[in-house]
């Protein structure tokens, strides 16, 4: 599983809040969309584009276990999140929904708002094609990708009963 898209930076420790503020959290989806990490960048819900790739760095979707903000930032399209580490509970929300997430040991200055980027999930492959450099994490589990694959958890029990008995 490939991306490729512009990179959309973000800093570390960003809870789930600010992905999605609590005053959105039962709007519709098309509202919540449009308020997704306007805090940090208020260009990023109007400007993000299909396939484009947040990056951020430690501990992001922190705090609270709302699957909302994983589901709105896959409203917005983007083809991956990719952090340094993730909260446990938001890093499988996104896989769960089939979001692809990929937590690689970064270097903050290793991409820029704007650059180009590639990520591998299977390999855990962090491409900058901008820069030219490449770093490796963990490749996600195989089951994760099964999952993604599927379409999400739901999407998998589906599509393969035997393993949800």
């Amino acid at each position: 599983m490939r991306f490729e898209g512009r990179c959309w930076r973000f800093g570390d420790n960003i809870p789930t809040d600010r992905l999605v503020k609590t005053q959105y959290v039962l709007e519709p989806m098309d509202v919540i969309v449009q308020h997704v990490l306007e805090d940090l960048n208020p260009e990023f819900p109007r400007a993000v584009q299909p396939g484009d790739i947040v990056f951020a760095g430690k501990h992001f979707g922190q705090s609270s276990g709302r699957a909302i903000a994983a589901k709105a930032l896959q409203a917005t399209r983007i083809g991956c999140v990719v952090a340094e580490t993730f909260a446990r509970t938001f890093y499988r929300n996104c896989f769960e929904i089939g979001l692809p997430a990929l937590e690689v040991g970064l270097n903050p200055d290793l991409a820029a708002d704007g650059d180009r980027v590639r990520v591998d999930l299977t390999s855990g492959e962090f491409t900058n094609l901008t820069t030219g450099t490449t770093v490796r994490g963990a490749a996600a589990d195989p089951f994760l990708v099964d999952m993604l694959e599927a379409g999400g958890l739901i999407d998998l029990a589906r599509s393969r009963p035997e393993v949800f008995r």
